[in-house]
């Protein structure tokens, strides 16, 4: 067995608490101990090496040599945050002000009723047998729950910052439940604190769950702007009832160990789903998303639009499913996928599916790889701009589509700078 999983299977057996969930962490746990560990002949896992977690040997937990003062993440305009550093929560919730029909609890602060609810929604959205979403079962030990009440509309984002910290590992997990007729935004971002060890690694395995009642709406962001030697095996997983409506757009950043896995299932039916991603990466950072979405059920909708843009020795790896079961008939599902390579030694490897069983749907899928044009940044250098603007110029160019397409326009404007020093990172190496 791998020495890291043996050692976090250990530390999961001694540390379950003894709440609602401890059933099913307990099965998630017997479920591990009969998974395999990942490896290159693994599908998929095939184009991202795990082995830097062989013999991995962080923390479990910051300490007062550890912490630090909350980041700032820049943002300014009204939200409802809530910080973890290294997998800690250091947000006291009694401190929130929180919207009439919006509720943050605990766990162990949950009713007998909502325990109920959570009892049945916790683990029932991420797939079953993903290894590192078991294992982030059975090693949240603050499993925070969100929830709207039906009809209730939440003008305020509310924000899931997670806050990596060099030498620790976290396992953060959040429940989110959009009741019928409920509107919600959540953006969630994920930063390292700076350290003074640029090679000190940290890790999690952040999870978060979402459940959309029946004509909910969801707009969701997930920012992940974890770099360097930041290790990352993380989630989103949305579970769609009749008539709701997601709208997702995922930013990732390249580090040593960055994997996203994406869940959207129709359950039922005229459930609309977008899901826009951009992936940039430079040096020889690795970030692979996998996105599955399944239809289960007829006249659903399905639009996802990646691109992402790899420089210098980087490595990305995208696989977009779109599953359409035999009952799902009336569906209508779109997958593009656009890459851009800015190196001759940058890796882009891409693999959308699609995997139809109803034989009356309107389905289509692409994937391209392409260089930058070298016409396009001749005709800007030849009109006096310098080659590191028009590369910024071009490659904000090729994603700015998406960007100018998330809803929300505040997160956007926060986000245009971010992307714009990255781009300029790229340029220089």
């Amino acid at each position: 067995m791998n020495p890291w999983l043996e050692s976090a299977l250990a530390r999961a057996g001694q540390g379950i608490p003894a709440d609602c969930l401890a059933p099913l962490r307990q099965a998630s746990l017997a479920k591990l101990e009969n998974t395999p560990w990942p490896t290159r002949k693994t599908e998929a896992w095939k184009y991202t090496s795990l082995k830097v977690l062989e013999k991995l040997q962080l923390a479990n937990q910051i300490s007062p040599a550890t912490s630090g003062a909350a980041q700032n993440s820049g943002l300014a305009f009204d939200r409802i945050a809530i910080t973890w550093q290294g997998g800690k929560r250091v947000t006291d919730l009694s401190g929130l002000t929180l919207p009439a029909g919006l509720s943050i609890k605990t766990v162990a602060e949950l009713s007998e009723q909502e325990s109920q609810w959570v009892s049945d929604t916790f683990s029932s959205v991420k797939p079953a047998q993903h290894l590192f979403g078991l294992l982030n079962d059975v090693l949240a030990q603050d499993v925070l729950v969100i929830d709207v009440e039906a009809g209730v509309e939440i003008a305020q984002p509310v924000h899931i910052d997670h806050q990596a910290i060099a030498g620790v590992e976290g396992h953060c997990r959040v429940l989110v439940r959009v009741a019928d007729n409920a509107k919600l935004t959540v953006l969630e971002t994920y930063q390292s604190q700076p350290s003074q060890d640029a090679a000190a690694q940290s890790f999690n395995t952040n999870v978060v769950e979402y459940q959309l009642g029946v004509s909910a709406k969801l707009e969701h962001y997930r920012i992940d702007l974890q770099t360097g030697t930041a290790l990352s095996v993380g989630g989103c997983h949305v579970a769609l009832a009749e008539k709701a409506a997601l709208n997702s757009t995922l930013v990732g950043l390249g580090s040593e160990l960055a994997r996203t896995d994406f869940d959207i299932i129709h359950r039922g039916e005229f459930a609309d789903a977008k899901l826009n991603a951009i992936y940039l990466l430079k040096d020889q950072e690795c970030y692979d998303l996998h996105a599955t979405v399944e239809h289960a059920v007829p006249n659903g909708t399905t639009l996802e639009n990646v691109r992402g843009i790899a420089a210098d020795q980087a490595k990305a790896t995208f696989n977009g499913r779109i599953h359409i079961h035999r009952d799902a008939q009336k569906t209508l599902a779109e997958l593009n996928n656009r890459n851009l390579l800015l190196s001759d030694k940058a890796q882009i490897n891409t693999k959308p599916e699609l995997e139809i069983y109803a034989d009356d749907v309107r389905c289509a899928h692409g994937a391209t790889v392409a260089e930058l044009d070298k016409q396009a940044l001749y005709y800007l250098t030849s009109r006096g701009v310098s080659r590191n603007d028009a590369l910024v110029m071009l490659n904000f160019g090729f994603i700015n589509a998406l960007v100018d397409d998330m809803p929300n326009q505040d997160i956007a404007q926060w986000l245009r700078p971010i992307l714009r020093d990255r781009f300029k990172e790229m340029a220089k190496s």
